[in-house]
């Protein structure tokens, strides 16, 4: 799944003209909508156009998506297939914040050709489109700006003319009449407040939305449809928290804005507000104003990571003499009475520190709320309580704060929850009402979130204008310096290589200090695609896990990353060589070298900055990382060197295993695939080998060293499923799903083979490929040509292609034609859903999933899909997990072995 670029700000050298900025409005940008032209180069033009008409317009969220900044907060979500009339814009305008949510489109087109009809008729897929970049399409931004400022608001939205369906629009439809009566939905006080304003200076008129609507709605939707949307907070410990959508009402929703609302939410729909209070974020900033003399909300929060609030709360060791008061169960340090010291002390208000000042306000406050919310949990049965608003902004402390109230009134028995969207509920909600468009259905493996880079930030704040285009992203990076401990990118350490490539820093932990901004969300962008699946053969979706590695263990985290930061240049070397060596791929190269590192010191202070975090999930990153910056596939070249040269050698294989016995070929088969998969440009042992002999020599030396009994050893078992014992003929398998890795010798001398035995022996194989390039792994685009060519030397090959449909653009003609007319299995090739070197099987394609449903054998290969991921997955079917381990810690912690260990696990279902 590719989300391609990201609008990132201004950085390090730039905050001196961007305070300046700041200082005439202190406007936060969140989000903005300029599309890179990375992306539009990668997106085929469509005919589809939007444009603004007076009637309701309906909004299409098919294929929808979140995209977002290293460094926000708060979400954009991608509309991949919005072609209709909509309205581009939706406020939820409070008394200290308005938050706007947006529309910008991506355009896109499907792949359809005969081949694909093929398969779609033979799987019975009526919606299953591969596309070579499956989600662009557009996405909705996410925008914040003080109320009192409402000008500068309205100013932005001129500028973008979002009130007229936005300046892209023009582009795509530049015809389309334009109209001066449109209508834009608003929740909140200020849509009936401000709603002459909007008139007189944009000429559009206010669809007010009702408030309470709008946050149900907004919740519901994220807390059912975005895998780590809620979470808890203690302790400074960020835990991610998995609802099944079955068990998800009711629950208390606690909105905490000016004011504090509290809901008890009973399902889509059904909802009523139990309880509030006037104490909330207003009374936060109002006093702190008053007191502290702080000209923004987030300046007074910053004040309270400086503050030590026993100077002046009255705590209980204060009244007893530094003890506890155990008999009741209040510790020393806790609060007795908020601000109590002040009455006794012979103090002036200047003698007391803003800081102090500033914290003890955070606490009195954050426990109120804490406190009112439980008893009003309690008073209806909830055991969830979600917190939500600008006033908690992922602030560790609030967020601490509130859930210690809640576990200590609760006595553990509830738990505060908190949402990584929490401040735009209402302004989501009030989008989502242009039409009901059924998002009700959405499931949370609908949605994949991808984070693509932006302006790290610096104390929790976001400097600077948004930048237009990859130039100034690319611009940006440049400028990307280390400052302190706030600054979380890697500094050069070298003079520039070849490719412009400096050293960079292995990312290093800072610390167990709680820096300011520790616990801000990053919030990337959310493709909402209704079109992935899980797949259906896993034997327990609840409790499947896709990583093997844990990194919640810091050690284990800490060898990923170096082992991440130590491949880095060699992977710029490719992704340079694969654009032809230009300045201009040397220049995107240096950028992006910077930007995933500066994703790894991130991750590396703050693991759970990106939602839970796993091996796969930061190869993934990798990837996503490199078509960021337009690299499209970094190994293009090396994978064509590699297809050709182990196509050349393919026949005299074929020959020599059809010259052996059944038995000596299943076990030679087997021994090819480890053999061959030794070829992985992601291992740093591989990338050696590379240097020491060509592709057939490695080849040839890895399978004249398969030695048995392997590491993990299960042929035998597998030989018996398939050949039988004694005069026991087993019954062929009716469909294998092979999942390939890497191209060269790995699919061509390895699975191929394989996938040719299976059909020989009545089989239907269906190779399951990569959508999207990750290293040198094979992508479902490419493999038909790559069977097309193996087919020209094996009939059987050739038969089973046609029958599935791959060879309809390449008709092979240099064997018998009569034996293509006689009936065989077919061979089908289809698309897995993701672009990593990895894959969970929580969100397959629709492609993958149809053509699971009758499949009896899973043979998962390669050290992603079967090691890294899966290794411990259980299916409603045989399973054959191969793969040669080329990572020496890898092969000690999870087989107990040594680097060039094979893995052949068998694991029938009965």
């Amino acid at each position: 799944m590719a989300s391609l670029t990201e609008d990132p700000v201004l950085g390090i050298n730039d905050i001196k003209e961007a305070e300046e900025e700041t200082d005439k409005g202190q406007t936060q940008v969140v989000k903005t909508e300029e599309v890179a032209q990375s992306e539009r180069d990668m997106a085929p033009a469509t005919g589809n156009s939007i444009h603004r008409s007076g009637s309701r317009p309906q909004l299409d969220l098919s294929k929808a998506a979140i995209q977002g900044n290293f460094e926000e907060r708060d979400p954009t979500i991608l509309l991949p297939n919005q072609s209709d009339d909509l309205s581009h814009l939706a406020l939820d305008i409070g008394g200290s914040l308005i938050k706007l949510v947006y529309f910008s489109r991506h355009e896109d087109q499907s792949i359809d050709d005969k081949r694909k009809k093929t398969l779609k008729e033979r799987l019975g897929i009526s919606n299953g489109n591969r596309r070579s970049y499956p989600i662009l399409g557009g996405r909705l931004h996410f925008v914040k700006f003080e109320t009192h400022k409402i000008n500068e608001c309205l100013d932005f939205i001129y500028s973008k003319q979002l009130h007229r369906g936005g300046m892209d629009a023009q582009i795509w439809n530049p015809d389309a009449p334009t109209n001066e009566n449109a209508v834009i939905k608003a929740t909140g006080g200020g849509a009936y407040k401000f709603a002459d304003l909007f008139k007189e200076r944009l000429g559009v008129s206010l669809d007010k939305e009702d408030e309470m609507n709008c946050l149900v709605s907004g919740a519901n939707f994220l807390l059912k449809a975005i895998r780590h949307e809620a979470f808890t907070h203690m302790e400074g410990h960020k835990e991610f928290v998995q609802i099944d959508q079955n068990e998800l009402f009711p629950y208390l929703l606690v909105n905490i804005g000016s004011g504090v609302s509290m809901i008890k939410v009973d399902g889509d729909g059904k909802f009523q507000r139990i309880s509030g209070t006037n104490v909330g974020g207003g009374t936060y900033w109002g006093l702190g104003k008053l007191l502290t003399k702080c000209k923004s909300f987030d300046e007074l929060l910053e004040l309270s990571q400086l503050g030590d609030n026993s100077t002046i709360d009255m705590l209980v060791g204060d009244i007893y003499g530094g003890m506890d008061y155990s008999k009741i169960g209040l510790s020393a340090s806790t609060i007795a009475s908020s601000f109590g010291k002040a009455i006794s002390e012979n103090k002036e208000l200047g003698d007391y520190s803003p800081e102090d000042i500033s914290l003890s306000l955070l606490r009195m406050i954050s426990y109120n709320i804490g406190q009112i919310s439980y008893l009003n949990a309690l008073r209806f049965g909830l055991k969830r309580i979600f917190f939500g608003g600008f006033f908690i902004r992922g602030h560790a402390y609030t967020m601490d704060t509130i859930s210690f109230a809640v576990q200590f009134w609760s006595k553990g028995d509830a738990q505060a929850m908190f949402l990584r969207h929490e401040g735009f509920l209402g302004a989501l909600g009030a989008f989502m009402s242009y039409e009901k468009h059924g998002l009700d259905d959405l499931m949370v493996h609908h949605l994949v979130e991808r984070f693509p880079m932006g302006a790290p930030y610096t104390g929790g704040k976001i400097h600077g204008p948004p930048l237009g285009d990859l130039n100034e992203k690319i611009s940006w990076m440049e400028k990307f310096v280390r400052k302190g401990t706030e600054i979380t990118a890697p500094v050069p350490m070298a003079p520039p290589g070849t490719t412009g490539l400096g050293g960079f820093e292995v990312p290093s932990s800072k610390g167990g200090t709680l820096r300011s901004d520790a616990s801000a969300l990053n919030i990337g962008v959310l493709h909402l695609v209704p079109t992935l699946e899980v797949f259906p053969l896993l034997a327990d979706p609840k409790t499947y896990e896709p990583n093997t590695i844990d990194l919640s263990d810091h050690s284990e985290l800490e060898y990923w990353f170096t082992v991440l930061s130590e491949h880095l240049p060699d992977l710029v070397d490719k992704a340079v060589a694969s654009e032809g060596g230009t300045d201009d791929a040397k220049r995107r190269g240096d950028a992006f070298a910077r930007a995933f590192s500066a994703h790894l010191a991130r991750l590396m202070e703050e693991p759970a900055a990106y939602g839970k975090l796993g091996l796969a999930n930061l190869l993934e990153l990798r990837e996503e990382c490199l078509r960021e910056f337009q690299f499209v596939d970094a190994y293009r070249s090396i994978k064509q060197r590699e297809n050709e040269a182990s196509l050349a050698v393919l026949a005299d294989l074929l020959i020599e295993l059809d010259s052996m016995t059944e038995e000596t070929r299943l076990l030679t088969l087997i021994e090819g695939v480890l053999a061959a998969n030794i070829f992985d440009w992601g291992s740093r042992a591989c990338v050696d080998l590379y240097h020491k002999g060509t592709i057939i020599e490695i080849y040839r030396m890895s399978r004249n060293k398969m030695q048995r009994p392997w590491r993990v050893d299960d042929f035998d078992v597998f030989k018996e499923r398939m050949l039988g014992s004694g005069d026991k003929k087993p019954r062929p398998h009716k469909r294998a799903l092979l999942f390939v890795d890497n191209a060269g010798a790995d699919v061509i001398l390895g699975m191929l083979p394989l996938a040719r035995e299976l059909l020989r022996r009545g089989t239907e194989v269906v190779l399951v490929a990569n959508s999207l390039p990750a290293l040198n792994d094979l992508t479902a685009m490419e493999l038909p040509e790559i069977v097309a060519e193996a087919a020209k030397h094996c009939d059987i090959l050739r038969r089973a292609a046609e029958a599935g449909g791959l060879l309809v653009d390449a008709m092979v003609s240099t064997l018998d034609d009569s034996k293509g007319n006689s009936s065989s299995v077919p061979l089908m090739v289809v698309e897995n859903g993701c672009g990593s070197p990895c894959i969970d099987l929580r969100q397959v394609s629709s492609e993958l999933a149809a053509a699971a449903k009758e499949a009896d054998l899973i043979i998962l290969e390669g050290m992603g899909r079967a090691l890294h991921t899966n290794f411990n997955a259980r299916f409603k079917c045989d399973a054959l997990k191969l793969a040669m381990v080329k990572n020496q810690r890898l092969a000690e912690k999870l087989i107990k072995g040594n680097i060039y260990d094979c893995v052949c696990r068998y694991e029938p279902l009965s």
